[in-house]
């Protein structure tokens, strides 16, 4: 029985291995795609949009603690607007997974 239960094991694992890192590559790539030209590739938002628009540094943080999945989740979808500007755009194209996926990623920002 354990070398039915280790041979499961070992089989399953890089398999489950290699989806989770093909999940972090998509999610990376989406973020370079949809992010990174405000938010910066590190995070820290300062970039000449992230600086025109005052993009918030995930690297903070105070700015960590703030961020909230539910209102992150929001602004993704539905944009973000300030004093009747537009801050951020909103993107109906992303699905609810790759919306989450992003989200963990910028609290990824304050990890490192």
């Amino acid at each position: 029985m354990k070398k039915w239960i280790t041979l499961v094991v070992a089989v399953a694992l890089p398999t489950t291995l290699s989806l989770a890192s093909e999940t972090s590559a998509e999610t990376l790539a989406l973020y370079k795609k949809k992010c990174a030209s405000c938010h910066g590739t590190d995070g820290k938002g300062d970039t000449k949009m992230g600086k025109k628009l005052e993009a918030k540094d995930y690297t903070d943080p105070k700015v960590q603690e703030s961020l909230k999945d539910d209102k992150a989740f929001a602004v993704i979808r539905e944009g973000l607007k300030t004093d009747g500007k537009t801050k951020m755009k909103p993107d109906a194209e992303l699905t609810d997974a790759q919306i989450k996926d992003l989200i963990a990623h910028m609290k990824q920002f304050g990890k490192k």
